[in-house]
């Protein structure tokens, strides 16, 4: 069937005598969707989630699922709510690099009356 995957612009496709789809492959290749392997440290509540939301979750006991009928962006989607990273500022970098190198500090806490003089 993967030739055909290739090869083939239309399908016809025909079950005990009767024609069951003639269709264009493109069209079959959205009706057929395959799944997303996901790997997560929690599977379970992962698995969980994905049910939730109308997937069929197949778990291959290493910590891999085989998830279908959500694709990889909505799966995404569901997992996260932002993943980017985050560069600090010059500003943030200057302090940063000068934090245990300067004369005075400001916060951690009020001075004794015996320092203030």
């Amino acid at each position: 069937m993967n030739e055909m995957a290739v090869t083939a612009e239309h399908l016809i496709v025909i079950g005990r005598g009767r024609l069951i789809a003639d269709t264009a492959m493109d069209a079959l290749a959205g009706y057929l969707q395959g799944d997303v392997l996901v790997r997560t440290p929690h599977p379970e509540q992962f698995a969980g989630l994905m049910r939730a939301h109308g997937a069929t979750v197949v778990s291959e006991g290493d910590g891999a699922l085989y998830v279908r009928d959500l694709n990889a962006a909505r799966i995404g989607e569901l997992a996260l709510a932002e993943l980017s990273p985050r560069g600090a500022s010059l500003e943030e970098a200057s302090m940063r690099l000068t934090e245990h190198s300067t004369e005075y500090r400001t916060g951690g806490g009020a001075a004794s009356k015996e320092g203030v003089r």
